[in-house]
């Protein structure tokens, strides 16, 4: 429990409710639920979009007040007082009209403002071919927050070329209840992976894995994860299944052998860009082997947390001729290293942090202005 005075925090995201074709939720749910155990009172809004709607896998989470908004009109006839009125306002990456929600949100607010960009590659790729789908850059010196996803040299871009006051990393987090090993659990799989359908990973996903798959009939693989085409010529021992909600995901991770993971170009081209994938894996003591970018080395030590694969061969070579003993020692030093790290509550302590340092800095710079009228 957080020692400091309980902050009243309104967050706009793409979604909590639903974690369909997106992983915005579940990041949202692991922070949100740690902001509350810490003290802080939360007020989540989200859009209430049909897609969503219809795939409500937390449509009432305990520790927040969830309310839906039809419009850009409905939330700001409905919520422009807690806005005003919050220690904390921050507005995620992707949430629909982003860029009036966070205009109106920067002139509304009298507390501290973030923009929290859990897409930070994709965001700065659409930005520079000037696609504002979500924000915008005259928006980003306003916000007094730059939340990254991504941390690194994008940093001091977003703060030298884009103006941000703040910008600093609030990676990706999992939840230790939901994610861990499970050593009963059948190993069905030699490799699988999590992941929702995107154009450049699937690359990728064929040269490292499914290839593998090919060229090694005996083995078992598994891809889970929506929006995969129906064109897509899967490997006969490569199971395919359409979509894995989060409460399946702990056993999905238990049931292989080694867990693959795919970066999105946009995310490899930035670099330290770790997803929610590696360190959900990483909990249940799975074996990871990924794919490689900047910054990789700083999240996992090569070859003793992490295995980095380049090539089919190098994949195989992992799956038919690590030693048992390696491979599980291998997943254990991942998962001592997540939960010293990288946990949703490392997360909540993190934003508090930085929440606190921006309204010490405005603290200090008020009480200097009065001393400075009252010695005039």
């Amino acid at each position: 429990m957080s020692q400091i005075k309980p902050l009243n925090i309104v967050i706009l995201g793409l979604s909590i409710t639903s974690s369909w074709g997106n992983g915005h939720a579940t990041t949202f749910r692991g922070l949100v639920r740690e902001l509350r155990n810490r003290g802080h009172h939360i007020l989540f809004l989200e859009r209430d979009v049909p897609w969503y709607a219809s795939n409500r896998d937390l449509p009432n989470p305990e520790y927040c007040q969830l309310e839906l908004y039809q419009s850009l009109e409905d939330l700001q006839a409905r919520f422009t007082e807690q806005v005003r009125d919050a220690d904390f306002v921050m507005v995620g990456s992707y949430v629909p009209e982003g860029v009036a929600v966070g205009e109106w949100a920067i002139n509304t607010a009298q507390g501290v403002t973030g923009f929290y960009d859990i897409d930070t590659p994709v965001t700065l790729a659409k930005l520079a071919r000037e696609d504002y789908e979500y924000l915008h850059p005259r928006l980003i010196p306003m916000y007094d927050l730059y939340l990254s996803f991504t941390g690194g040299p994008t940093l001091e871009k977003l703060e030298k070329e884009f103006g941000s006051p703040m910008a600093r990393p609030l990676y990706c987090s999992f939840d230790p209840e939901l994610y861990f090993p499970e050593p009963n659990e059948e190993k069905v799989w030699d490799l699988g992976y999590l992941g929702t359908y995107s154009d450049d990973r699937q690359p990728p996903l064929e040269k490292l894995m499914l290839d593998a798959a090919r060229e090694w009939p005996l083995g078992s693989f598994v891809v889970a994860g929506p929006q995969y085409p129906d064109t897509i010529q899967w490997p006969e021992n490569c199971e395919y299944i359409h979509h894995l909600p989060p409460a399946e995901h702990r056993q999905f991770y238990n049931r292989q052998r080694f867990t693959q993971n795919i970066t999105r170009a946009d995310m490899i081209k930035a670099g330290y860009s770790p997803s929610v994938r590696l360190f959900e894996a990483a909990a249940c003591g799975t074996p990871i082997i990924s794919d490689y970018w900047d910054g990789l080395d700083e999240i996992f030590e090569f070859g003793k947390e992490i295995l980095v694969s380049y090539s089919a061969e190098d994949t195989l070579g992992f799956l038919i001729d690590l030693p048992e003993e390696e491979r599980l020692a291998i997943g254990e030093r991942a998962r001592q290293k997540v939960l010293t790290q990288h946990t949703a509550a490392h997360r909540a302590q993190e934003l508090e942090n930085y929440v606190l340092g921006v309204l010490s800095s405005e603290s200090s710079v008020l009480s200097a202005n009065e001393e400075v009228e009252l010695g005039s």
